[in-house]
């Protein structure tokens, strides 16, 4: 299996914490983020790794390279201009031979256990899954409703809410088919052009009691830092798995900001 991570993002909302580099390159506890993302799929035994890359691209491919130092092999897929979640999984295709192919978010970490969530995609012959977390904040992320048969009847990205409901995690489980519902060389949205079409369809929420960590605001960046600073000073892909299981077991300790 192949996975594409999307580490195309700006940060406007870090800019005055990271300066200029991209979002996925912010600094914790001695690496930036988007390492713990790359090791994560090491520890998956995924092998073939596509950077979708964008703003000050540079940087991060002079950092992972081909990601010989980590016993993967990484590629990248560049964006001249913003695509948007979906422009830049739809921009990767060319790179896709297999499905079906997991997609990640390059700012957020939520540590799941992959070999459960591909076994549900399949189960369910799903054209599409989403990884799930609960929480009680819904405004910064994509609010879902299941019916009983884990199928998505509701997808609505950054809605205001109250009460604990499952939120996008940002790790997905797409067959090839998806990437003909994206148009090619324009800008789109995964969350506001493609999930609300395939509500309804072969489109399923796998739901898990993992926390979600994202690094999208100053305050979740810094909880992000202080999270994984209390817990790895340094951290390899052997160890990696070592570290998942900290997160799992220690997850209470993380309280998600508001």
């Amino acid at each position: 299996m192949k996975a594409i991570i999307l580490a195309g993002g700006k940060g406007e909302r870090l800019k005055n914490i990271i300066n200029d580099i991209p979002k996925p390159m912010a600094p914790i506890a001695g690496k930036p983020f988007l390492e713990y993302l790359v090791l994560q799929l090491g520890s998956w035994d995924i092998k073939d790794i596509i950077l979708s890359v964008g703003y000050r691209k540079e940087s991060i491919i002079s950092y992972f390279t081909d990601g010989s130092k980590w016993d993967l092999n990484i590629i990248y897929v560049p964006e001249d201009l913003p695509l948007g979640t979906g422009g830049a999984v739809k921009n990767a295709e060319k790179m896709i031979n297999s499905s079906p192919i997991l997609v990640m978010n390059g700012d957020s970490f939520c540590p799941l256990d992959l070999n459960k969530f591909i076994g549900f995609h399949r189960q369910k012959k799903a054209l599409a899954s989403i990884a799930l977390a609960e929480s009680d904040d819904t405004k910064d992320y994509g609010k879902i409703v299941l019916d009983s048969s884990e199928r998505i009847m509701k997808f609505s990205e950054k809605s205001e809410g109250t009460g604990k409901s499952f939120i996008n995690t940002g790790i997905y489980l797409f067959e090839k088919e998806v990437f003909s519902m994206i148009p090619p060389d324009s800008k789109c949205s995964l969350e506001y052009d493609i999930f609300p079409k395939l509500v309804g369809k072969a489109f399923y929420g796998f739901s898990t009691n993992e926390m979600l960590m994202d690094i999208g605001t100053p305050e979740r960046y810094q909880y992000a830092k202080r999270y994984f600073e209390a817990r790895s000073s340094s951290v390899n892909l052997k160890e990696f798995k070592n570290l998942s299981q900290k997160l799992k077991s220690l997850k209470q300790d993380y309280i998600q900001p508001n």
